[in-house]
């Protein structure tokens, strides 16, 4: 397994797609992460705290966007 850190810079754009999926479009540096003996391997994805309020904003307008297409007799 290949784990990289990952720094969103900016958020530039959210969408879904029929296979129930929300896609982002980012800046972001990606680079390889060594592994650490004793440690299990992770991807690491990291972001300041205005970018995580982004983050939170773009999945809860792609969530209702989801809720929007579902039947409405489900309620």
């Amino acid at each position: 397994m290949k784990i990289y850190q990952i720094e969103v810079q900016k958020f530039k754009a959210a969408s879904n797609n029929i296979h129930g999926q929300i896609l982002f479009k980012v800046n972001a540096l990606v680079s390889p992460k060594p592994e650490v003996e004793g440690i299990e391997p992770s991807t690491i994805i990291a972001l300041t705290e205005p970018n995580a309020r982004v983050l939170m904003a773009l999945l809860k307008a792609q969530l209702q966007e989801f809720d929007g297409k579902k039947a409405r007799s489900r309620f």
